[in-house]
């Protein structure tokens, strides 16, 4: 017998007995139960990514920095630079492979840190190192210390990296642009590789530049793969659609 509309319950409620209200509040909870740990593990990962800030601080106020406070300062914050980078660019890599989209909640928070270490080697480099000697930092920008030329270009590109993170200024930006400009971040992570390697290469070090440059190729190496399957898939999709395709299957069909 079918249902009378009369003696549905108020609501409208389906076959289920549930109002459409209810159904959603009852499809939500998973949801909701889902993401009820992600605040709490956004601020471990927020204690995780600061913990080489303490460390230096703690080391710091016990004195175990070391004979050269200022080179174990700088190379701190400058190899806490490229882990953080390495990490932001691993994070779609991993969605991908593993399809864990929810780290791409940690992507803006951890990307926001790289560009805080990177301010903090800036600032160790310009302060504790140079003493404000602007003359000397010129002479070292401008090319007398290429390692130096590079990292700083790395720096000035992770700026507007940091200024467009917000959601705010990435919605008036417009999706498109936003992309658009923080593809940035692959030649920030080159000329950062290539600031670590060019300053090993001077003392013969360069076991530790080496990993991370490995570790930067294969991940710009799958997106670099991504992008050329998809530029494939998009050229087989056009020739399928184009006119010539579809006259000469016209042809073909009228001589069989």
């Amino acid at each position: 017998m079918p249902p009378d509309p009369h003696n549905a319950p108020a609501g409208g409620a389906g076959a289920s007995g549930l109002a459409p209200d209810t159904v959603v509040r009852h499809a939500r909870r998973p949801m909701e139960r889902r993401q009820r740990w992600l605040p709490w593990a956004k601020i471990a990962v927020f204690l995780l990514a600061l913990a080489p800030l303490l460390r230096l601080v703690v080391y710091g106020l016990t004195d175990r920095l070391g004979a050269n406070p200022v080179e174990f300062i700088t190379r701190s914050t400058g190899t806490w630079t490229l882990v953080m980078l390495c990490v932001v660019l691993a994070i779609t890599p991993v969605r991908r492979w593993f399809g864990q989209s929810w780290l791409l909640r940690f992507r803006r928070m951890l990307g926001l840190f790289a560009f805080f270490y990177g301010a903090l080697h800036f600032a160790t480099y310009v302060w504790l190192d140079q003493w404000f000697d602007w003359m000397s930092m010129l002479h070292d920008v401008s090319g007398k210390r290429p390692f130096i030329t590079v990292g700083f270009a790395a720096f000035v590109m992770m700026i507007p990296l940091a200024l467009t993170s917000p959601h705010v200024v990435a919605r008036r930006m417009g999706g498109r642009r936003w992309q658009r400009l923080h593809r940035l971040i692959y030649a920030t992570a080159v000329l950062a590789i290539l600031h670590y390697w060019w300053m090993k290469a001077g003392k013969n070090d360069l076991a530790q530049p080496a990993i991370y440059a490995i570790v930067m190729a294969g991940l710009l190496g799958a997106r670099v793969q991504w992008a050329l399957r998809r530029l494939r898939t998009q050229a087989l999709s056009g020739s399928s659609r184009s006119p010539a395709n579809s006259d000469s299957t016209v042809s073909r069909s009228r001589t069989r």
